[in-house]
């Protein structure tokens, strides 16, 4: 094996290790870390396992110990040069003896931002940048949208028949998607910091929106209902002081409505925007300021039309069973205006597409033309 291929190999290991962290870390990104000795052989790996503990080139070094003298380290994310919850990685990594680093790509974060592979060329250190970077930066998509933008990277799913729809005329839905696919859905949820529904979904399936079994995140549930008809003695309003319930209400909400709900343990934010898009825009600032990294909108096709229409969707999960619904009444999945041309479409590109039992899962970016 030639030196490059051996880099890809150590640094592809360095991105599958780092997903380890997924649920844990946030706000901070997933990071990956190995190194090899001075030979070239893989002698340790580390990851960011938990927000606020040692980062992914700490840990991986102190599993090297003495072998990682004269080695190199490869790195998912730049290494810090700052004080923050922990000591810089820069000053860990030359106290090691490291000789070389591979970075696959730089950390946006304003304290750090090229400051990190500076301060180890500084010390005399070798660094090469770029190896893996589209890998490395799809990895830290959700961070460098909170960093560089202030939101919340935004993931949309939902589970439709094959001919687009998410229940019957009558409004039922439970369950399209079979078993496995919940599953999925359960998992995914236990990683998220927050889960949005619109206010007819919670009247249609009464949901607790909660990951069964419990993940290594607990969301807070959000819920669009303009009106505050949330009911009292629902799964989400009952359950509001165990798991943060956020409902989010309109300027002409019912004060009485208001108070019971306030009482019942949900904080309630009121969208005052004169658009749909400009309240999205501002819910998804709020959720930034308090550092919440991804939000999992599940439905319904009026809450999902209108992210898709303010074009606020970064991510998409699709489940599709092998199903007819029919019915001109039957709601489809993504409401909203829609495009008035092809030229304006939403693009998904997909990152895979997976078998669960009876059902197929199509996952990817979704990319918007305007």
């Amino acid at each position: 094996m030639d030196a490059a291929a051996h880099d890809a190999v150590a640094m592809r290991r360095a991105l599958l290790v780092a997903r380890r962290g997924e649920g844990y870390v946030e706000p901070n990104p997933m990071v990956g870390a190995v190194v090899a000795d001075a030979e070239g052989r893989l002698v340790a790996e580390g990851w960011h396992e938990r927000f606020g503990g040692p980062h992914a080139e700490v840990m991986a070094l102190e599993r090297a110990g003495v072998g990682a003298r004269g080695g190199t380290l490869y790195v998912t994310l730049e290494p810090c040069c700052h004080h923050g919850k922990t000591p810089p990685c820069t000053e860990a990594i030359r106290a090691a003896g490291i000789s070389r680093v591979v970075v696959a790509a730089g950390d946006p974060f304003p304290a750090v931002n090229g400051g990190g592979i500076s301060a180890l060329r500084a010390g005399g250190i070798n660094v090469e940048t770029g190896l893996l970077e589209t890998e490395a930066l799809r990895l830290t998509a959700p961070f460098r949208r909170l960093v560089g933008t202030g939101r919340s990277w935004v993931t949309a799913k939902w589970a439709m028949s094959l001919d687009g729809r998410i229940a019957t005329a009558t409004g039922e839905s439970q369950w399209i998607s079979g078993p496995k696919s919940r599953a999925l859905v359960h998992g995914l949820r236990g990683r998220v910091d927050a889960i949005a529904v619109g206010i007819g979904t919670a009247l249609a399936d009464d949901p607790l929106l909660t990951a069964r079994p419990a993940g290594a995140r607990t969301a807070l549930r959000i819920v669009f209902d303009s009106h505050a008809r949330l009911p009292p003695a629902g799964k989400l309003a009952a359950s509001a002081r165990e798991t943060p319930v956020l409902v989010v209400v309109g300027p002409n909400a019912p004060p009485t409505r208001l108070r019971v709900l306030e009482e019942l343990g949900c904080e309630l934010w009121t969208d005052n925007a004169p658009q749909r898009s400009e309240g999205l825009q501002g819910l998804l600032a709020e959720l930034g300021r308090r550092r919440l990294t991804n939000l999992l909108v599940e439905g319904g096709p009026t809450l999902l039309g209108s992210f898709f229409d303010a074009r606020l969707v970064d991510e998409a999960w699709v489940f599709l069973a092998p199903i007819i619904i029919g019915g001109a009444a039957a709601p489809a999945a993504v409401g909203g205006r829609g495009i008035p041309s092809l030229q304006d479409l939403h693009r998904l590109a997909i990152e895979e597409i997976a078998q669960l039992g009876p059902d197929l899962l199509v996952r990817g970016l979704v990319e918007t033309r305007s």
